[in-house]
């Protein structure tokens, strides 16, 4: 199971935050990549520097023929074409396309880990999992995206939209 993680807390050339991930989502189903499913947008608050716009959030399920280092050249053209610019570690974005899970591949290099190492502190990703693929399972803890909820009991990140 591959799955992505779209946020978007700016305006961007595709129009207001909504709409970019909105896009984003069809970019992921363009040869050759196809989205299988994806989840219901969540506004959020910021993660990491909270003194920024709320995002919008979502999590999709992709197939593709492409090894993971080129995937992840792929999702950062799409962020690239979204006006995505890399100015600061959890800064504002047009778009943020993140690599959460490659088919339970367990792999850490320079410019690509998988699984994504922040996948058990935020909610806005584990909630849209949870809801898209409820028998997905962690590679390395073997957790579910539910068991990881509840350990986050009582963290507010943000609500359905």
């Amino acid at each position: 199971m591959i799955l992505v993680a779209l946020g978007s807390n700016i305006a961007g050339p595709w129009g207001n935050s909504t709409e970019t991930v909105v896009q984003a989502l069809a970019d992921l189903n363009r040869d050759p990549l196809k989205l299988l499913v994806a989840s219901r947008l969540l506004f959020t608050a910021p993660f990491g520097k909270p003194d920024q716009p709320s995002y919008v959030n979502a999590v999709a399920q992709i197939e593709t023929h492409l090894p993971p280092g080129e995937l992840l050249q792929k999702l950062q053209a799409i962020e690239k074409n979204a006006g995505r610019k890399r100015a600061e570690r959890w800064g504002p974005r047009t778009l943020d396309l993140d690599l959460i899970d490659y088919n339970g591949l367990i792999r850490a290099e320079r410019g690509l880990t998988v699984p994504h190492p922040g996948i058990a502190e935020r909610i806005f990703v584990l909630q849209p999992i949870a809801e898209i693929a409820p028998k997905w399972r962690h590679p390395l803890t073997k957790k579910s995206a539910q068991d990881m909820l509840i350990a986050l009991k009582g963290v507010s990140q943000g609500g359905e939209i």
